[in-house]
């Protein structure tokens, strides 16, 4: 495995292994790496001829009372894991390589990007939008590996390839969940163990819609009360959404459907808490 910091030399070594005929996956991250990255990271083993992952806590997507200072970084244990999951390169920028002094072209993402996080996180996707299309730049990838565990961030990036015609084929990926069923998550080692045990609220709440939905309930306003419901008895410290809506726009919808996908963001304690789950499992 072998770990680079500069972009013009991981952007010619594999440019010439596409040149090749190779192809590469690209499994972009924060660090704090855990079991859902590296299963991301299988995925491209398994699926193309080099994996690159990246490790980058990208500033332009925290607000100003989020936790960019205090995110966890630990680049020994990520390098250790990535090299046991099979990874060929590791791409680990500075933040004056990415962002130059006078930086000031972002991605506005579209319409997506406006529900949901949108409403309570401003300006996030417009960071995540901008550092994955920088990334799509620096590494010439054929296709790109993402967990459906933020599902709204998958599909801006979705969105963004498509009315931006850049050549990458965008995979989704399986969210992977502890036994108890939360999802995976770097944050989830700033929760208590009290506070992990509420967490399971979440699935707790997906699962009990998803299962509502299979046995003919339609009914969004009955839907997402099942959803607040158990969540509020867990209790979560406070919901910023459970939500029930179209799963490509994101946007509202009358009556529940196939392609109806279900999401939650709560807070318990001072951590933030996002899961999803399609009301019809592929």
């Amino acid at each position: 495995m072998k770990v680079i910091e500069n972009p013009l030399e991981i952007y010619s070594q594999l440019r010439f292994a596409r040149a090749e005929g190779q192809s590469v996956g690209l499994v972009p991250t924060m660090g704090a790496l855990h079991e859902g990255h590296y299963s991301l990271v299988r995925r491209s083993v398994e699926d193309c001829d080099l994996t690159v992952a990246t490790i980058f806590v990208n500033p332009s997507q925290f607000g100003p009372k989020e936790d960019f200072s205090r995110y966890p970084r630990t680049i020994e244990a990520d390098l250790a894991g990535l090299k046991a999951a099979g990874t060929d390169f590791v791409f680990i920028p500075k933040n004056e390589d990415i962002y130059r002094d006078q930086h000031s072209t972002w991605v506005q993402p579209g319409d997506v990007s406006l529900p949901l996080e949108g409403q309570f996180r401003a300006g996030h996707y417009r960071g995540v939008a901008t550092i994955v299309l920088k990334l799509f730049n620096i590494i010439p990838a054929s296709v790109a590996f993402f967990g459906r565990k933020d599902f709204q961030q998958l599909q801006v990036i979705r969105h963004m390839v498509e009315d931006l015609n850049v050549p990458i084929r965008i995979e989704g990926c399986e969210t992977i969940r502890e036994a108890d069923g939360l999802a995976m998550s770097s944050r989830n080692r700033y929760l208590s163990a009290e506070e992990r045990v509420r967490a399971t609220s979440l699935s707790r709440a997906l699962k009990q819609v998803h299962q509502a939905y299979a046995n003919g309930e339609t009914s969004i306003e009955r839907l997402e009360s099942m959803m607040k419901q158990t969540l509020e008895q867990a209790p979560v410290t406070s919901i910023d959404y459970a939500r029930v809506v179209d799963g490509s726009s994101l946007t509202d919808i009358s009556i529940a459907d196939e392609s109806s996908h279900a999401l939650i963001a709560v807070r318990i304690g001072a951590t933030r808490l996002i899961d999803n789950m399609p009301l019809v499992c592929t």
